[in-house]
């Protein structure tokens, strides 16, 4: 599905970001896997565990303020890709 590419190059960003806590870049990197690897789960079904994750995270304390907002950037996209299925 090439509607998700620029979403996967924007959580690669928020994994390869250092100054991003590690919890959170597991997250990332938990929805990035959702969306890449072989699955026998519809696409729906991928699209709402990535937006899940994302979800879980979203209000920690922890998080950077430019991270929150390329996480939401992620949801929305994601939010998006599923209304068109």
């Amino acid at each position: 599905m090439k509607n998700i590419e620029p979403i996967i190059k924007l959580l690669t960003v928020i994994i390869e970001d250092r100054t991003v806590p590690r919890n959170i870049r597991a997250a990332a990197e938990e929805a990035k896997k959702e969306l890449t690897e072989k699955s026998d789960n519809t696409w729906d079904i991928r699209l709402s565990s990535a937006i899940s994750t994302l979800d879980d995270i979203i209000n920690d304390p922890n998080m950077p303020i430019y991270t929150r907002t390329q996480i939401w950037n992620v949801v929305s996209m994601l939010e998006a890709v599923k209304r068109e299925l």
